[in-house]
């Protein structure tokens, strides 16, 4: 029996035009969607690791149960450090232009 690892990220999204507000993400998905006063979800923009297995679940149960199918869950490439970076400002070079 092998190990299944998780890498990166994933993110919930929601279309906007094609939500009516039925509320069955927030139930479906509780720690990635909130709704706002109408029902319509709330979700926050960042990425959630896919090591989190309970919360990639949910967020695929509210994918498969939105009666509109407004949500899409979309895996997020994890950003890569960037080392060796200079940080000094750019030189400027200065052409030798005669005064007028």
């Amino acid at each position: 029996m092998g190990v299944i690892r998780r890498a990166g990220m994933f993110v919930l999204q929601v279309n906007p035009i094609l939500c009516d507000g039925f509320g069955h993400c927030a139930e479906l998905a509780p720690e990635l969607v909130h709704l706002d006063e109408w029902g319509y979800p709330i979700i926050a923009s960042d990425p959630v690791p896919m090591a989190d297995v309970g919360s990639y679940q949910s967020a695929r149960y509210a994918e498969r149960g939105c009666p509109r199918q407004a949500l899409h869950v979309a895996k997020v490439a994890t950003p890569v450090p960037i080392t060796n970076v200079d940080v000094r400002p750019p030189t400027t070079v200065s052409r030798g232009r005669r005064p007028l």
